[in-house]
């Protein structure tokens, strides 16, 4: 178990330590879900020295699923939002990073985790054999280890996402399709990105209990 989780962590690691590069970008993959959630009563207005107060009576109006891209390097993220979490939801995500994200790239590297879903297997259940393979041939995937999901940056975006729009009450798709396209627009106009500084040597020394002792 040390020895798979140390060589796929140091694998993510060496890809986030590399430059900068267009024709073979570096795209970080997540999901999540988000209970829509809407007010039975208007909320009570903020007033000075007293925030916006909610009623404890809520609707549920049922979830969907956040698929959300980021290339860190870049300052670029992009989350799409959808009914359901299935293979052939996620093998159109893989086709729209393809076709539509980055038309121009030779490879794109993708890290994510090791969720089923998350497989080549995923393109071929839903795309004609000719189609999931042009689209294979354009991805190289690279998965963080069993129990590291922390080493995907693409947590972290949605970290950013959760504390500014997603963790107060939504009602529907619309609202929350309207609140991520607008918190989307902002961070990739401003260009944001994330200072990451765990590193390969880094985790040998911070991490030296998991790797496995190797006699001479």
């Amino acid at each position: 178990m040390s020895a798979d989780f140390v060589a796929a962590m140091e694998d993510v690691l060496d890809l986030y330590a590399e430059p900068y590069d267009p024709k073979r970008p570096v795209v970080c993959f997540d999901e999540t879900s988000k209970q829509l959630v809407a007010e039975k009563r208007s909320p009570i207005p903020a007033k000075s020295g007293r925030r916006e107060r909610f009623d404890y009576e809520y609707q549920r109006n049922g979830t969907r699923n956040l698929f959300l891209f980021c290339q860190p390097l870049a300052g670029w993220r992009h989350l799409a939002v959808t009914e359901r979490r299935t293979m052939k939801d996620f093998a159109h995500q893989m086709q729209w990073l393809v076709d539509e994200a980055y038309p121009e790239a030779e490879k794109i590297r993708v890290v994510l985790d090791n969720l089923n879903t998350h497989r080549p297997a995923s393109l071929y259940e839903t795309f004609e054999p000719k189609e999931a393979g042009r689209i294979r041939k354009r991805l190289e995937f690279h998965h963080t280890p069993k129990h590291g999901s922390w080493l995907n940056m693409a947590e972290i975006e949605f970290s950013v996402f959760s504390k500014q729009c997603l963790a107060r009450r939504i009602g529907d798709e619309e609202m929350l399709k309207r609140e991520i396209a607008a918190l989307e627009a902002e961070r990739n106009q401003a260009q944001a990105t994330i200072n990451w500084r765990f590193t390969t040597v880094g985790a040998r020394v911070k991490l030296q209990h998991l790797y496995p002792s190797v006699s001479s």
